[in-house]
């Protein structure tokens, strides 16, 4: 343990005394080495090294503003790393959007950062010692996570707790933690690898280690607990017909595109055929000729569930556009309708309009105008869900309506934008956390991938692949059998549990507040460098 320790601490002085581009190219390089634990890759290990190299990099941090930078090239990298895929939408229509490619990497990537900046900066400020600098990290990286995902109408893409979906029994702690008390023991446990350069380190990485043992014992209760019951009298039938984004709204293959949604409809006895987001128009559901097909995907006694694009005239103008999802009777007659109230910038809207005069990447002239909100919809016949359009899924805590709870989830989504990329592996696994978050089941349509059916427990029950043509024909799961913490209290226990645990190991560390191990700045480099001469 000694030799390890040393050679750790040699490690650490190194990267700690990096200095100009050498050290932002570290930063931005551990950075990416975090977000290889992300979906679907899901190398949990490059967590931890990240994790703690960031650790021994603020270590070295002499000013505010050292921190600030060390931390915003790390969630740089983390970004870059995460969200490459993004370009993939510009290139659909590469004659109009190819420019911004560069610009869409690396500014979301670069701005995105700015929110680990000042997570390293905030612990930076506390200038803690020990394994306490670990858990403020953990703290600190956890709250502005929550930040991003609310500022700027929010956009919490591949928080860390999403790791998870890779160990079910451990997913089971977002029912009472959510995915922010999720993401806060990762960081803690992830960067308790740090303190392998410092004395003491057994204990510290056990704590980490024993935290989230505890997570999948408890997981694992939980699970065998579970009940595998499915509802009575529902059959979904979930279509992916995979239509690539350029065939999409062809006027030549339109005709084409909605026969094969027809032809993949019928059959399999299903009480619900689910079709994806914006799958028809709306003068698919207001023609005669074209009701008369759609009523041919209905099945009898049953609906079908479908995104569309919903128009506002006024005068015989258009005015306004909804992305919306609509539920039809075996008459294909529309008997529910819920409009996206979560629309992604610059895709569906643009920012700022006044000072970007530039088109959105969805096509049409006018930007989407946005729902009123989370809602739930009741269809005759049919057990009361919350629909999900598009990216809506990966809003913890957003995803039901606060007064009217309903039995499941439907995400319907054209993840045909990001091609075979990183991307929709990742949206699938935000769906999947937020069955396990709010204890229903979840049933999922998306274009060219990835559509599944999610238990309450974020078990996946009924999976088709990304870039396969196909139909899923599966049963309803239950609801969990209670509700959970997180769908009643929201992120107030992970809160509970981060504040708890900054007191326990502030109290832990008391006695030795006064030695001067691993402090911030100089102080910790020389330490650091005590420790490697060893």
């Amino acid at each position: 343990m000694t030799r390890l320790r040393a050679a750790s601490a040699r490690l650490a002085f190194r990267i700690a005394s990096l200095a100009g581009w050498r050290r932002c190219c570290a930063a931005a390089f551990f950075g990416a080495c975090a977000a290889a634990a992300q979906p679907p890759f899901h190398v949990l290990p490059a967590l931890a090294v990240g994790f703690a190299c960031l650790i021994w990099l603020l270590d070295g941090a002499a000013t505010a503003r050292r921190s600030f930078g060390d931390g915003w090239m790390f969630g740089t990298g983390y970004f870059a790393a995460g969200l490459y895929w993004v370009s993939n939408a510009l290139l659909v229509d590469a004659e109009r959007f190819v420019w911004l490619v560069p610009f869409a990497v690396v500014g979301l990537s670069f701005g995105l950062g700015v929110f680990g900046g000042m997570a390293a900066l905030a612990a930076y400020r506390f200038r803690t010692t020990g394994l306490m600098r670990v858990c403020v990290l953990a703290a600190c990286w956890t709250f502005f996570e929550w930040a991003r995902g609310v500022a700027f109408t929010g956009f919490p893409w591949n928080p860390v707790g999403n790791v998870w979906v890779a160990a079910t029994p451990v997913l089971q702690a977002a029912a009472w933690l959510g995915v922010y008390g999720l993401s806060f023991a990762t960081v803690y446990a992830a960067g308790a690898l740090a303190m392998l350069a410092s004395p003491g380190s057994r204990f510290s990485i056990a704590s980490g280690v024993c935290l989230l043992a505890a997570f999948a014992v408890a997981g694992g209760v939980r699970l065998a607990a579970a009940p595998d019951g499915v509802v009575d009298g529902v059959k979904l039938r979930i279509v992916q017909p995979n239509i690539a984004q350029r065939d999409k709204w062809r006027n030549d293959r339109r005709a084409a595109n909605l026969r094969k949604l027809l032809e993949l409809s019928g059959g399999g006895g299903a009480t619900h055929v689910i079709w994806p987001e914006a799958a028809v128009r709306l003068a698919l559901m207001t023609d005669g000729e074209s009701r008369r097909l759609l009523r041919a995907a209905v099945p009898r006694d049953g609906v079908l569930v479908t995104g569309f694009t919903r128009y506002g005239f006024d005068g015989g103008r258009l005015k306004q556009v909804w992305n919306s999802l609509a539920v039809l009777d075996d008459d294909a007659r529309v008997v529910g309708v819920y409009d996206k109230h979560r629309l992604v910038p610059f895709g569906e809207f643009v920012p700022f309009r006044s000072f970007l005069p530039m088109d959105k990447i969805v096509p049409g002239a006018l930007d989407f105008s946005p729902g009123s909100g989370p809602a739930t919809l009741r269809p005759a016949g049919s057990p009361p869900f919350s629909p999900l359009i598009c990216y809506e899924a990966i809003f913890p805590g957003g995803v039901t309506a606060p007064d009217d709870r309903p039995a499941w989830l439907l995400n319907v989504t054209n993840d045909a934008w990001f091609g075979g990329s990183a991307g929709p592996y990742q949206h699938f696994a935000s769906a999947r956390m937020r069955a396990v978050e709010e204890g229903v089941p979840l049933a999922r349509a998306a274009n060219t991938g990835i559509s599944g059916v999610v238990d309450a427990y974020g078990r996946v029950r009924e999976r088709l692949g990304l870039e396969e043509g196909g139909v899923i024909d599966a049963d309803l799961p239950r609801a969990a059998a209670r509700r959970t913490l997180y769908s009643i209290y929201g992120d107030l226990p992970a809160t509970i549990m981060a504040l708890v645990a900054l007191l326990v190991i502030r109290l832990c560390e008391g006695r030795n507040a006064s030695r001067p191990e691993n402090l911030p700045g100089i102080s910790g480099r020389t330490i650091l460098r005590g420790a490697a001469s060893r």
